[in-house]
């Protein structure tokens, strides 16, 4: 009984760890039993090849942890520390986020400050190199996508706004191919021995959306030009991939709570615009959503930037974008 403790002790080690030989105790070792020595050398166990752990990978969001799972496949874990109904400005920091961090080969985090109020705290107490800001798996998941509204001076007075630009930037799809592109190559970097398969991963994900992506266009090509309502503005990407115009927000300004007087503003531009439609996401106030609507005769769309967000989008990157566009176009239509 000794002799198969140890030797599942043993076998246990050399599973945990991302390709390190045994390492146990050799005390335990000169218990083995000449027999289940014989036994792990018959079935291969001694001379094996070390197991090779998957990448370990952590994003700040769901809309990246569901690209780097179509990336990574089977050779990647992946987590997010934010879930898809809470608002990504202002996630919780808890105690088991900094574990994850811990842990991590790879941390994807969206690159344009969206994160910055509540990240950097946590990685300060992760203390994990890999990761950190100059680390190989510290990954931006803006670098090479075109940023839009990037401001030319900072300044508070305007609201939550972005030096990087807006950072909601993967509802256009063709940025999510960017973005699928560059994890291949950092998975790549880090895990060579998989390298053939995360590229095959990419080149099948991004022809996938681009076939899925003419569809998109085409629900939505009849609605060109027309004005659609958002509560936050967390959509001009989509808006200028699909030729929509949403510029007319229930907040006064980025991050701040609507009023009287703005809402009665937006009323008017809607009945101006004859805009119909107003998109809330769900961690947002949609009772806000439902007054003007009351006022207007638009119909309230709830919505969702990442996977698992609304009812129907957990699959993950498709399924969200098949929903979006699914329940724009319809309620454009009404």
């Amino acid at each position: 009984m000794i002799g198969f403790s140890c030797w599942f002790d043993g076998i246990r080690a050399l599973a945990s760890g991302r390709g390190r030989a045994w390492d146990w105790d050799r005390t335990a070792a000169r218990r083995f039993s000449p027999i289940l020595l014989e036994f792990m050398v018959g079935v291969g166990l001694l001379t094996a090849t070390p197991l090779q752990a998957k990448l370990n990978v952590v994003t700040t969001t769901p809309d990246l942890a569901a690209i780097a799972r179509a990336v990574g496949g089977e050779d990647v874990e992946v987590v997010s520390l934010a879930r898809p109904t809470e608002d990504p400005h202002f996630v919780e920091p808890k105690p088991s986020m900094i574990v994850k961090l811990r842990q991590a080969d790879v941390l994807i985090e969206g690159g344009a400050e969206l994160e910055s109020g509540w990240l950097p705290p946590l990685l300060g107490r992760a203390g994990n190199r890999k990761i950190a800001g100059d680390g190989p798996g510290h990954v931006l998941a803006n670098q090479g996508i075109e940023m839009l509204e990037v401001p030319t001076e900072l300044d508070r007075a305007k609201g939550d706004i972005h030096a990087a630009g807006n950072p909601h930037f993967l509802v256009d799809p063709v940025n999510a191919q960017i973005l699928a592109r560059h994890l291949g190559r950092v998975f790549a970097r880090l895990d060579p021995q998989a390298a053939a398969r995360y590229d095959a991963n990419v080149s099948n994900w991004v022809e996938q959306i681009s076939a899925k992506l003419a569809g998109w266009e085409q629900a939505l090509a009849p609605f060109k030009g027309q004005t659609v309502v958002s509560y936050h503005n967390s959509w001009p990407y989509f808006a200028r991939r699909f030729g929509l115009k949403i510029d007319l927000f229930l907040e006064p300004k980025p991050g701040i709570p609507p009023t009287p007087t703005h809402l009665a503003e937006v009323i008017s531009q809607m009945k101006e615009r004859r805009a119909h439609v107003v998109i809330v996401d769900r961690y947002l106030d949609r009772r806000t959503a439902e007054a003007v609507a009351g006022r207007t005769g638009a119909t309230v769309v709830e919505v969702s930037q990442f996977p698992g967000g609304i009812k129907g989008t957990e699959g993950g990157y498709v399924e969200l974008m098949d929903c979006l566009v699914r329940a724009l176009a319809e309620a454009l239509a009404r």
